[in-house]
């Protein structure tokens, strides 16, 4: 494997986020820790970077307090003639939450960067300073590209365990050295509200981290903010944010399970009193924005979208899809004609023309929903279907024609190297689709690998359509319902592209780091 490490990185992140790591929980309603220099700005929820290109970076920051942002940069950890960047006014306008844009950076190195809070009326007062590091992307193959993913994080009210040391899977991920994580979604539960204990099949109890905003589902702006401000109060995700960057989709609980745009919401349902999914969809995406590092939703971004595509190198793109913000209804999906689907017919013409210019080797497909996979919705109790695929191995019906439309547009405009990765469904699994098996048969045979979730309950695996001529190569998942993360089960996934070959490896991993399963695949090839 001819990806190349940075030997001095992981040094340096124990040097400098000491600090951070001897933090302890806070045992009140979601407040920061606290650092040394009381009376100005600390960023107690730790750093992120995120959407890294050959020569920027967005690193993200929280203030207790108002402040001005300023992020210095360097080749070394010593700092010796750092460039500085100045950032935003952090304020209540945004939650005290900001985000800097480096620029000009080094392609291939190693970036060590700390953030600065000053005091606005100040610039002398500052805070303790918060420290990370992160890898621009090379702009030479030969030092290959390693990545992992996974997603569903504080699901069905399994939350921060101190007990279990908080959301250990991110030190198995860390010891990896990826040069970025890609989140599937599911990044918070706005719809599973956590409290202080829940009960363990053997008798014991599970003993979760509790705040205020997340005593309920999230309704008002405020309460979407503490959800995402919920998963920062964790030891282990707050050393990963500040030596991983991220790459950040959303699925359906940052707003609601099985959501979709005009969706209503029962008057059963009496735990909203907000009925308007369009309304608390709205919330959720300002403060989803305001939480992560993500290029097109930061301040000034033209697009205001979730769905892009990162370069990174000649080796790979990653194409981050958004199947929820332009999805129709969920409905038993079994219409003939359907423009719309669950990726909206722009976003889908934006998919094909980015596929069509993309010259990087790996084409990855971040897809927050599964292709093949049966996802059932059965929130106001009618028989309806969450994803793309409703149970029937026959001809694309509903969201299916707009799969096989992408699908046909790949095979004619003979775009090789497409791999479509996911979340969601709370198991791990890898499906090869292909013609000779399927209903459709005009696309040409590719792989969906599944990984997740990162701390949540885990889940039976789910039923094939065979529309695409899935076959499941590799599954684990639990054989009941909602197994909580004390019962293993939770998984993440890594991606190895090699800069000698080009070949790609997948690799499912459990909690722990453990490999489940490896497939490789071989680049320019169809069919692998």
């Amino acid at each position: 494997m001819s990806h190349r490490p940075f030997p001095g990185r992981r040094s340096v992140l124990r040097g400098s986020l000491a600090a951070s790591a001897a933090l302890t929980l806070p045992v009140g309603l979601g407040a920061a820790p606290a650092f040394a220099r009381s009376g100005r700005p600390q960023a107690g929820w730790g750093v992120q970077t995120g959407d890294v290109t050959t020569d920027s970076g967005l690193v993200w920051v929280r203030s207790d307090r108002p402040a001005r942002m300023i992020v210095e940069t360097s080749a070394t950890e010593s700092f010796r003639n750092p460039r500085r960047f100045h950032g935003p006014l952090l304020d209540a306008g945004t939650d005290f939450t900001g985000t800097t844009r480096l620029h000009g950076l080094q392609s291939g190195e190693q970036i060590h960067y700390r953030v600065l809070l000053a005091d606005p009326d100040d610039p002398r007062r500052t805070g303790e300073p918060v420290a990370g590091a992160f890898r621009t992307v090379s702009r030479h193959r030969r030092n290959g590209v390693r990545f992992l993913w996974s997603g569903d994080l504080a699901g069905q009210g399994w939350g921060i365990n101190p007990d279990r040391g908080g959301y250990r899977i991110y030190d198995a991920m860390a010891g990896l050295d990826p040069d970025f994580f890609l989140c599937s979604g599911d990044n918070i539960y706005a719809d599973g509200p956590i409290s202080a204990t829940q009960a363990l099949p053997d008798g014991s109890t599970w003993r979760n981290v509790t705040t205020e905003e997340k005593a309920k589902v999230a309704e008002t702006l405020a309460e979407f903010r503490g959800n995402f401000r919920y998963n920062l109060l964790d030891d282990n995700l707050r050393r990963f944010n500040a030596q991983v960057p991220s790459v950040i989709q959303w699925d359906d609980h940052e707003v609601r399970n099985n959501w979709y745009p005009g969706e209503v919401i029962a008057a059963t349902d009496t735990r909203y009193t907000e009925k308007s999914v369009d309304v608390l969809a709205a919330r959720a995406r300002r403060a989803f924005g305001e939480y992560f590092p993500i290029s097109t939703l930061r301040p000034g971004a033209k697009e205001g979208r979730v769905h892009r595509v990162l370069r990174q190198g000649p080796l790979l793109d990653v194409f981050v899809l958004d199947m929820r913000t332009y999805r129709n209804a969920n409905s038993p999906d079994g219409q003939t004609v359907d423009p719309q689907g669950i990726l909206g017919r722009e976003q889908l013409q934006w998919l094909k023309r980015e596929l069509s210019r993309s010259r990087a080797v790996w084409k990855v497909i971040a897809a927050d929903m599964p292709i093949g996979l049966v996802v059932p919705d059965t929130t106001e109790g009618r028989p309806n279907f969450e994803a793309v695929a409703q149970g029937d191995p026959g001809a694309p019906l509903g969201r299916e024609l707009q799969i096989a439309e992408l699908l046909r547009f790949i095979k004619h405009r003979r775009i090789t190297g497409t791999v479509w990765l996911t979340a969601d469904v709370h198991h791990t699994s890898a499906q090869h689709y292909q013609p000779s098996r399927a209903a459709f048969t005009d696309f040409e045979p590719f792989w969906e690998f599944v990984s997740g979730p990162l701390n949540a309950g885990a889940f039976p695996a789910s039923a094939l359509d065979g529309t695409f001529g899935p076959e499941r190569v590799f599954v684990k998942a639990p054989t009941a319902s909602n197994v909580s993360p004390a019962g293993g089960y939770q998984f993440f996934g890594e991606v190895d592209i090699d800069g000698g070959s080009g070949e790609l490896t997948v690799r499912l991993r459990e909690q722990d780091g453990t490999v489940l399963f490896t497939k490789s695949l071989q680049p320019g090839r169809v069919g692998q």
